[in-house]
């Protein structure tokens, strides 16, 4: 099919995201093996349908992670692959860019300068959540590049998001690497629970603080390998390994941070960081008595910790310039964003690439969520509102183009109830023949789509158990529309069972080019995605 038979500028356009709604082949996991779907299958067997990839690196995440809403909706509205903090920085590390970070090189220069020390604060681990080894291995790389002949680690160690004694490992391979670069030794120790609290508990923060800024501690000794060994000999495991300081022969510290120094917090994930992080750089800080405010102390954060810290930041959000929002809005296009309290944010913040307010010409509807303990309980969940209030507005004209969001394949599948599953997608299949019919009826065009998958995988296979999480499967995307009915060499000749099986043949970001281009609107230059249906 060329452009020419593609681009009928038809409006309105509604795009129906159908949350959690993934594909997958059948099986006694899949509800969707068992649910009754007509109009679905109709649909595919109609019309248009491809899979896209929604998990891994193919929308920003790093590889073999499932996908999820917020970032789901990042690729939909922005036309681009959206990095996220892990796979940005590894992906920095592995292309050099990481080793002239303006941010770190302004680090080093300052220690050099003033003839001070790098520090480096965070959580040493394999676990990716919050940070990453190799991004400390990647420091002390610098760092000797530089040319710095002083450099400290604060180790903060983990346990929750690894096993609960993975530090002897952890700060094991850390002090290899520094020997091996020649560069850098291990000031203190921490667990998790007292230097990355995120709930106000200063008094846990205030023994870390001490141990990295005074050199005092209940713990200290010179071989950090002994400490936590001795540590998980008396019961006490890495989350919750007492702050300690590690000192040279005569007794006295190995390093403290000082006025003048350089830290650089390689922290990737704010919420944890946010607390420490100001007791070391918020001039009027009184949430525990911390000794003289260093007025000189060169702070480095790898990413934003906080928009209203004074500190250098590596990694700063990625902006998203021209959402799909954005240029609707500018070519003076009306648009409505709706959702249920659920997904709201999803559809208005997130697709909207984190601006938070509501372009020109485009108004944002809530549906209140039900208010049940359990949304089993309530499989529809509000999807029927929904449904109401678009048919209606479709069929007023009163807009050009429509992002919508289904909640309830998501949200009822994370209760792991097989039934209650089942029957909200039934319900969402008679949603999708109203709006269907309401859309065709004024010859707009429908596309429908997901963030992620879930629904379509209840349970483990290999175990046997309840799979309540997001899955790594593709998602669906179908175009609906009077001209492209039996009228497309991407209609599959089997539907549904055809669908399930069929390799994905693009990624989210896709759709907002396709998006663009249907409506015919110009794509914006930051946008790398391609039109599905060309």
């Amino acid at each position: 099919m060329g452009p020419e038979t593609f681009i009928p500028r038809i409006r309105p356009l509604v795009m129906l995201i159908l949350d959690g709604w993934g594909v997958a082949p059948p099986s006694r996991s899949n509800p969707f093996s068992i649910a009754k779907l007509p109009n679905y299958e109709d649909l595919v067997l109609h019309y248009p349908a491809l899979t896209l990839q929604a998990s891994g690196e193919s929308v920003g995440l790093p590889w073999g992670e499932m996908g999820n809403s917020e970032v789901g909706h990042v690729n939909l509205g922005s036309g681009k692959i959206v990095y996220q903090s892990l796979p940005r920085i590894n992906r920095a590390i592995a292309d050099g860019s990481f080793f002239a970070n303006p941010a770190f090189l302004a680090a080093i220069e300052n220690a050099k300068k003033r003839k001070t020390r790098l520090h480096l604060m965070g959580l040493v681990s394999s676990g990716g959540v919050h940070s990453f080894n190799e991004h400390a291995y990647a420091l002390v790389e610098l760092a000797k590049q530089q040319g710095l002949k002083e450099l400290y680690v604060h180790a903060i160690l983990d346990g929750r998001d690894t096993p609960p004694k993975s530090a002897e490992n952890f700060v094991g391979k850390l002090v290899a690497h520094m020997h091996e670069v020649g560069l850098g030794k291990i000031a203190t120790l921490s667990g998790r629970y007292y230097a990355m609290d995120r709930d106000n508990r200063w008094d846990r923060e205030e023994k870390a603080f001490r141990a990295m800024v005074m050199g005092q501690a209940e713990k200290s000794g010179t071989d950090p390998i002994t400490l936590i060994q001795q540590s998980y000999a008396s019961g006490v495991y890495d989350e919750e390994f007492l702050p300690t300081v590690i000192t040279q022969a005569d007794g006295s510290p190995v390093a403290t941070i000082q006025d003048g120094d350089s830290v650089i917090a390689f922290n990737f994930r704010p919420d944890r960081m946010r607390q420490i992080t100001k007791a070391f750089v918020l001039p009027g800080f009184e949430k525990f008595k911390r000794g003289e405010y260093f007025k000189n102390l060169f702070y480095v954060t790898m990413t934003e910790y906080d928009r209203d810290l004074p500190v250098t930041v590596a990694y700063p959000p990625e902006e998203i310039t021209y959402p799909v929002a954005r240029v609707v809005s500018e070519a003076g296009l009306k648009q409505i964003h709706i959702a249920e309290t659920e997904k709201y944010a999803h559809v208005t913040y997130f697709y909207n690439g984190g601006h938070e307010q509501a372009y020109l010409n485009e108004d944002h509807i809530l549906i209140p969520s039900p208010h049940v303990s359990s949304y089993d309980r309530k499989p529809a969940m509000a999807v029927r509102e929904i449904t109401e209030r678009i048919v209606k507005e479709v069929s007023k004209g009163a807009y050009d183009f429509y992002v919508v969001n289904f909640a309830n394949a998501d949200m009822v599948a994370h209760t792991g109830n097989m039934q209650a599953t089942i029957e909200s997608l039934e319900i969402i299949d008679e949603c999708l023949k109203q709006i269907t019919d309401a859309v065709l009826s004024v010859n707009g065009q429908l596309f429908i789509t997901a963030d992620h998958g879930n629904a379509e995988e209840l349970v483990n296979l290999q175990t046997g158990s309840i799979d309540k999480e997001h899955s790594t499967n593709p998602v669906p995307f179908l175009a609906v529309a009077n001209y492209l009915k039996d009228n497309s060499p991407y209609i599959l000749p089997g539907g549904v069972a055809s669908l399930n099986v069929a390799q994905p043949v693009g990624i989210l970001a896709d759709v907002a080019v396709t998006v663009l281009e249907t409506i015919g609107l110009p794509v914006p230059e930051e946008m790398t995605g391609r039109n599905l249906l060309i």
